[in-house]
């Protein structure tokens, strides 16, 4: 493949090879089975703090806040086409069955990424940055050649969305028929049977289904005759086959596609009715299983936090493209949302690096905002989505302070539990490396691995080992299955502070400690305290030593440079912002515990890896427990 970006920086090269290594470790650590820890103790035995655990597998249930209105006969009608009554003889019983075409022009809100559509006009697919020609690319959906990114560009026809960003109408239609058409000569007849392919994965094809009706003027409106005949005998078939299996598709965004795309499909082919409202019906209860009671993802992703707005806003564009009311509980579920999904912006306008996903572009973030015509604040406190935010002045901090995602909702899980970021302004001083999600892209796909463990996020780590087990494919096992979270807003010295305490068990059953991070930060923004304190997770604890370290991936272009005594670093940001980094922990006990400065990277919304640094306190501590504290100070 060619990229836009031939050249790496070496540093780029070293930091890989150590995430490679990470990586490594982390299948081997992975595999050590961790087990339920006892409540974290205090010396006198009673609780750490005396808070609720956060529980991010809680589903909304969405009926129970709003539920669908039903006409007299509509529940007999969607009884009756689940169990497979046709739905022309529900709609029309005295009719003969329509021909397939798509009954509306949608105008959806949605804007694709347009220099992706410039580059499909040029002969070539863009994913994560780089470039692949579309006269090479294999479309058989079974040979598995593709890298993910551009797999799931290629069969989820998301790409139409880009090209229609690009240029007007008339220029669109050759690309966009080319394409179709060779993906038609490889892809087009639906399995019989289960298909363990992304081709036929439910996400998949119900978003594919949702692109050909959408920009049906641009894929039916060419002048190659043969290619609409089978494009509508290939929406038909798609939707006749999401009505089958969206059902049985599990939870997450893949059933709320494929229900979408039931839901569309009932809108725009003639005789839809019937499908409409079991596609509607099905929709509203996977949207609750997709999120918790605050609007937040259970798969605690961004990005998927995105995809689920997109799908809603298209399908309401569909609703209105045939005149038609849309369920309230759709309306309500777009602005729960988006609120969360705010809570994750830094002072830049992009989002952070979280659960694998490189820091998605401001405009990206922007673009869809304005699609969805919400207007409202971010999520300080989201208690199921688990991302606290603090802020003051320009300083803006990211906690993650929830449980890792459970097994079904996990799309590219990583062990980042009580790692945090933080912002000022526009400059990104302490982040995460992030873009496990992207790898095979610019992201070499062998460090995806490494780029999901503890060691790639700003916090605590015992001995080299992930806080939650990192499997294959995107899953996680187990680890920290629970997290105590409490936020205070306080006085000290005669300045309001916020403070938020969090604790997790991943490490409990290995080493017998429970990890509690206290964050503290002024109201001005001026001055972030943090306080890492390892407990033992039972009154009978282990005995010896465990090595630690606690990370500080530092913001791209930021510059740190170790003080003397190696206690403190100051942290020059590319715009001329000085931060100062200092151990405030001192004593005979702490002598061994040093401050490092090494080579990180850091991915970007376009799924580029830039070279950066990191600050590493390391040492011992006993299995009996430890205290290290911290603080980063704004200077001037």
């Amino acid at each position: 493949m060619e990229t836009l970006f031939d050249d790496q920086e070496s540093a780029t090269g070293t930091a890989l090879e150590e995430l490679d290594e990470a990586g490594e470790r982390a299948a081997t650590t992975s595999a050590i089975p961790l087990g339920h820890a006892e409540e974290a103790l205090r010396d006198d035995g009673n609780p750490a703090f005396p808070v609720d655990p956060v529980d991010t597998s809680r589903a909304l249930a969405l009926t129970d806040v709003i539920a669908p209105r039903t006409r007299p006969g509509e529940a007999l009608i969607r009884l009756a086409y689940r169990m497979g009554v046709p739905g022309h003889t529900l709609a029309a019983p005295l009719r003969r069955a329509q021909s397939v075409r798509v009954l509306a022009t949608v105008n959806s809100p949605i804007i694709g990424d347009r220099a992706a559509g410039t580059a499909l006009r040029a002969g070539h697919f863009l994913v994560h940055g780089v470039k692949q020609p579309i006269g090479q690319l294999d479309f058989d959906g079974a040979s598995g050649r593709l890298s993910p990114g551009l797999e799931r560009t290629v069969h989820s026809f998301s790409w139409l969305a880009d090209l229609a960003a690009s240029a007007p109408r008339e220029d669109c239609i050759p690309i966009a028929e080319r394409i179709t058409g060779r993906w038609l000569e490889a892809n087009a007849t639906p399995p019989k049977r289960r298909s363990k392919g992304l081709v036929w994965d439910v996400e998949n094809a119900g978003l594919r289904l949702m692109a050909w009706l959408i920009h049906a003027p641009i894929v039916l409106a060419g002048q190659d005759g043969e290619l609409k005949p089978k494009l509508l005998k290939a929406i038909e078939d798609t939707a006749n086959w999401l009505d089958r299996k969206a059902l049985h598709s599990g939870a997450g965004l893949g059933q709320v596609a494929g229900w979408a795309a039931v839901t569309a499909a009932g809108l725009l082919l003639p005789d839809g009715k019937p499908r409409r409202l079991y596609g509607e019906a099905a929709l509203i209860r996977a949207l609750g299983e997709l999120v918790a009671e605050d609007g937040g993802s259970l798969a605690r992703c961004p990005a998927a936090q995105m995809d689920a707005i997109r799908v809603l806003t298209d399908l309401l564009a569909c609703y209105e493209a045939v005149e038609l009311e849309a369920p309230d509980a759709l309306w309500v579920m777009r602005e729960l949302l988006v609120p969360p999904l705010l809570a994750l912006r830094h002072g830049d306008g992009a989002l952070g690096n979280w659960q694998g996903q490189g820091a998605i572009s401001a405009d990206a973030v922007s673009d869809l905002i304005i699609a969805t015509g919400i207007r409202t604040r971010p999520l300080n406190e989201p208690q199921h989505w688990g991302y606290q935010r603090m802020r003051g002045g320009q300083t803006i901090v990211q906690f993650d302070a929830g449980p890792p995602p459970r097994a079904r909702h996990t799309r590219c899980g990583c062990a980042s539990t009580l790692a945090f970021e933080l912002s000022d302004g526009p400059s990104r001083v302490i982040v995460n490396c992030g873009g496990a999600a992207l790898a095979g892209g610019q992201v070499p796909a062998r460090i995806g691995q490494g780029l999901r463990a503890t060691a790639a996020h700003s916090t605590l780590v015992l001995d080299d080992a992930n806080s939650t087990a990192v499997l294959l494919h995107g899953k996680l096992g187990r680890g920290a299955e629970m997290v105590e979270v409490e936020r205070r807003e306080s006085a000290r010295n005669g300045r309001e502070v916020t403070s938020v305490e969090a604790s997790h068990d991943g490490y409990a059953a290995r080493f017998g400690l429970t990890h509690n991070r206290i964050l503290t930060m002024r109201s001005d923004g001026t001055e972030l305290s943090g306080d890492d304190i390892l407990l033992p997770s039972s009154r009978k604890g282990k005995r010896g030593m465990v090595k630690f370290a606690i990370r500080f991936h530092l913001g791209r272009g930021v510059e740190a440079h170790l003080s003397d005594d190696r206690r403190g670093a100051s942290l020059l940001t590319p715009d001329g912002r000085l931060w100062q980094f200092r151990l405030r922990t001192d004593g005979a006990d702490q002598e061994d515990v040093k401050l490092l400065c090494e080579d990180s990277l850091w991915v970007d919304g376009d799924g580029r890896p830039h070279a950066t640094e990191q600050l590493v306190i390391e040492g011992l501590t006993s299995r009996g427990g430890g205290q290290f504290s911290w603080l980063l100070k704004k200077m001037g």
